[in-house]
Order: structure tokens, then C-alpha cells, then sequence
């Protein structure tokens, strides 16, 4: 099954203050209908490159049989660290960078490489969001959640049965 995840995070600026991503799931079913499947969570204290990973986890675990998935982010964080490989010599080098210094989010990238598990997974980036009304609505859902309370676990158990 061929599936799009477009993804967004929003940390507004603040490390501190409250942030939230917006993902969306697109597939079609054995029928080819096209199916939308959109929600939006809320994170307080963190910033937007977690905010941007935890979108794509959402996604991911979302999934509940293997598919070929082609991810869809305007976080160049996210796509070149799998584009470029750096996740497998951050791997290699015990989760550690060029530099040899710790890897920051070792967590949730850990967390994406479990979600990526059995799925066929491609990035593509795409800068900032002019033409693409797809991301744009994640970034709109994004927003909104800014001002949720809710956390990526919360949206995750309630959601990960009724995408697929």
C-alpha cells in the first residue's frame, strides 16, 4: 500500500513555551479511494526539531500494516539526516556526530527508526511550503496545536487504530 505523510512542527520560537505538529496520512484503499487522515497534537517545552521528529513518529505509528511511504517535510533536520545518511554514522559512531559529540534527540530518533520498522520509507523535502497545500495544512494544524495540551502519546493511542 502506497501511502504520503505530510508533516509539520511549530515550536513558535520558544523553547519554553508551547508548540505542536500537525501531520496528515493520505493512501488509497483497495478500491482506489483516497483516504485523509489529519490530527494535530500539542507539546510544551521543546523545541522545533523535536516538534518536526514527533510529527513524522505520529505518522508513522500510525500505520498499522507495511507500506511503502514517502514522508513529505519542510524540516531539512529531518529528511537530510535520512537523505544523507547521517542517522547510519551516528549509528556507527554510537550515536555520536562528525565531531564526535552526542547526538541531540537520540530519543525520538531512536523512537522514528522502531516506527520506520517494516515500512518502505522515503523522505522528500520540500522548502517552506509555497505549493504545497498538503504541508500547508499541517503547518495550520501545527499552529492550532500550539495551544493544545496534548502530548504525543495521548494522540497516539487514540488515533494509532483508526488510520489503517
Amino acid at each position: 500500500m502506497k501511502v504520503t505523510i505530510y508533516t509539520d512542527g511549530a515550536a513558535r520560537s520558544n523553547p519554553e513555551g508551547p508548540g505542536g505538529y500537525g501531520t496528515v496520512i493520505h493512501y488509497t484503499d483497495g478500491r482506489g479511494n483516497l483516504h485523509v487522515r489529519e490530527y494535530s497534537a500539542g507539546y510544551k517545552k521543546t523545541t522545533n526539531n523535536r516538534m518536526e521528529l514527533m510529527a513524522v513518529i505520529a505518522g508513522l505509528e500510525a500505520l498499522t500494516k507495511p507500506c511503502d511511504v514517502e514522508v513529505i517535510s519542510d524540516s531539512k533536520y529531518v529528511t537530510e539526516a535520512f537523505n544523507s545518511h547521517w542517522v547510519d554514522g551516528w549509528i556507527k559512531n554510537n550515536w555520536r556526530n562528525s565531531q564526535k559529540k552526542p547526538v541531540l534527540n537520540v530519543d525520538l530518533w531512536k523512537r522514528l527508526l522502531n516506527a520506520m520498522g517494516g515500512h518502505n520509507v522515503s523522505f522528500t523535502w520540500v522548502k517552506g511550503h509555497a505549493g504545497h497545500p498538503e504541508n500547508e495544512r499541517c503547518d495550520y494544524l501545527a499552529t492550532n496545536a500550539a495551544d493544545s495540551d496534548d502530548l504525543l502519546d495521548d494522540v497516539i493511542d487514540s488515533e494509532v487504530n483508526a488510520v489503517i
